[in-house]
Protein backbone atom coordinates (compact mmCIF):
# COMPACT_ATOMS: atom_id res chain seq x y z
CA UNK A 1 0.00 0.00 0.00
CA UNK A 2 1.26 3.48 -0.88
CA UNK A 3 2.22 5.49 2.20
CA UNK A 4 1.55 9.24 2.60
CA UNK A 5 3.36 11.64 4.86
CA UNK A 6 1.50 14.27 6.87
CA UNK A 7 2.76 16.95 4.48
CA UNK A 8 1.52 15.01 1.44
CA UNK A 9 -1.87 14.57 3.08
CA UNK A 10 -2.15 18.28 3.93
CA UNK A 11 -1.21 19.26 0.37
CA UNK A 12 -3.77 16.87 -1.13
CA UNK A 13 -6.52 17.92 1.28
CA UNK A 14 -6.04 21.55 0.28
CA UNK A 15 -7.25 20.64 -3.23
CA UNK A 16 -10.66 19.34 -2.16
CA UNK A 17 -13.81 21.15 -3.16
CA UNK A 18 -17.42 21.25 -2.06
CA UNK A 19 -19.88 18.63 -3.28
CA UNK A 20 -23.32 17.54 -2.16
CA UNK A 21 -24.43 13.94 -1.74
CA UNK A 22 -28.10 13.17 -2.32
CA UNK A 23 -29.71 10.05 -0.91
CA UNK A 24 -32.82 9.36 -2.98
CA UNK A 25 -35.51 7.35 -1.19
CA UNK A 26 -38.95 5.95 -1.88
CA UNK A 27 -41.64 8.59 -1.51
CA UNK A 28 -45.32 8.07 -0.67
CA UNK A 29 -46.22 7.53 -4.36
CA UNK A 30 -43.44 5.02 -5.04
CA UNK A 31 -45.04 1.98 -6.71
CA UNK A 32 -48.29 3.84 -7.51
CA UNK A 33 -49.91 3.64 -10.94
CA UNK A 34 -47.90 5.72 -13.39
CA UNK A 35 -44.78 5.81 -11.22
CA UNK A 36 -42.73 3.89 -13.81
CA UNK A 37 -43.20 6.65 -16.39
CA UNK A 38 -42.22 9.29 -13.83
CA UNK A 39 -39.11 7.30 -12.88
CA UNK A 40 -38.19 7.11 -16.58
CA UNK A 41 -38.39 10.91 -16.82
CA UNK A 42 -36.36 11.23 -13.62
CA UNK A 43 -33.69 9.09 -15.33
CA UNK A 44 -33.81 11.27 -18.46
CA UNK A 45 -33.29 14.34 -16.27
CA UNK A 46 -30.27 12.66 -14.64
CA UNK A 47 -28.76 12.16 -18.11
CA UNK A 48 -29.35 15.86 -18.84
CA UNK A 49 -27.86 16.97 -15.51
CA UNK A 50 -24.78 14.82 -16.16
CA UNK A 51 -24.40 16.22 -19.69
CA UNK A 52 -24.61 19.77 -18.30
CA UNK A 53 -22.01 19.10 -15.58
CA UNK A 54 -24.55 19.45 -12.76
CA UNK A 55 -24.40 15.81 -11.58
CA UNK A 56 -21.03 14.09 -11.29
CA UNK A 57 -22.00 10.59 -10.17
CA UNK A 58 -25.37 8.84 -10.21
CA UNK A 59 -25.81 5.37 -8.70
CA UNK A 60 -29.20 3.64 -8.72
CA UNK A 61 -29.50 1.27 -5.76
CA UNK A 62 -30.51 -2.23 -6.75
CA UNK A 63 -31.56 -3.92 -3.53
CA UNK A 64 -34.83 -4.19 -1.64
CA UNK A 65 -34.18 -1.23 0.65
CA UNK A 66 -36.14 2.05 0.49
CA UNK A 67 -32.92 3.73 -0.74
CA UNK A 68 -33.35 4.26 -4.50
CA UNK A 69 -30.15 6.02 -5.46
CA UNK A 70 -27.13 8.12 -4.58
CA UNK A 71 -26.03 11.21 -6.48
CA UNK A 72 -22.95 13.37 -6.08
CA UNK A 73 -23.41 16.93 -7.27
CA UNK A 74 -20.89 19.76 -7.54
CA UNK A 75 -21.81 22.80 -5.50
CA UNK A 76 -23.72 23.73 -2.42
CA UNK A 77 -26.61 22.05 -0.65
CA UNK A 78 -28.85 25.03 -1.50
CA UNK A 79 -28.07 24.70 -5.23
CA UNK A 80 -28.72 20.98 -5.16
CA UNK A 81 -31.93 21.37 -3.15
CA UNK A 82 -33.29 23.63 -5.91
CA UNK A 83 -32.38 21.01 -8.53
CA UNK A 84 -33.94 18.19 -6.53
CA UNK A 85 -37.13 20.10 -5.77
CA UNK A 86 -37.61 20.37 -9.54
CA UNK A 87 -37.06 16.64 -10.16
CA UNK A 88 -40.17 15.02 -11.69
CA UNK A 89 -40.02 12.09 -9.28
CA UNK A 90 -39.75 14.37 -6.25
CA UNK A 91 -42.54 16.65 -7.49
CA UNK A 92 -44.82 13.62 -7.98
CA UNK A 93 -44.03 12.16 -4.55
CA UNK A 94 -42.40 9.06 -6.08
CA UNK A 95 -39.12 10.00 -4.40
CA UNK A 96 -37.99 11.92 -1.37
CA UNK A 97 -34.40 12.88 -0.70
CA UNK A 98 -31.85 13.83 1.92
CA UNK A 99 -28.89 16.11 1.27
CA UNK A 100 -25.44 15.86 2.85
CA UNK A 101 -22.73 18.47 2.14
CA UNK A 102 -19.29 16.93 1.72
CA UNK A 103 -15.85 17.58 0.27
CA UNK A 104 -13.85 15.48 -2.15
CA UNK A 105 -11.06 15.61 -4.68
CA UNK A 106 -11.79 17.00 -8.16
CA UNK A 107 -11.32 14.29 -10.76
CA UNK A 108 -12.23 11.38 -8.49
CA UNK A 109 -14.16 8.86 -10.54
CA UNK A 110 -15.50 5.35 -10.42
CA UNK A 111 -13.08 2.90 -12.02
CA UNK A 112 -13.83 0.96 -15.16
Amino acid sequence: MTRFTDDQMRAAMSTTREYTVVLLEEGPQYGADGADAIIWEHGRRNFELRADGLLNVVCPIRDDSPLCGIGIFPGTADDVRRLMDDDPGVRAGVFSYRIHPTRSFPGDALGM
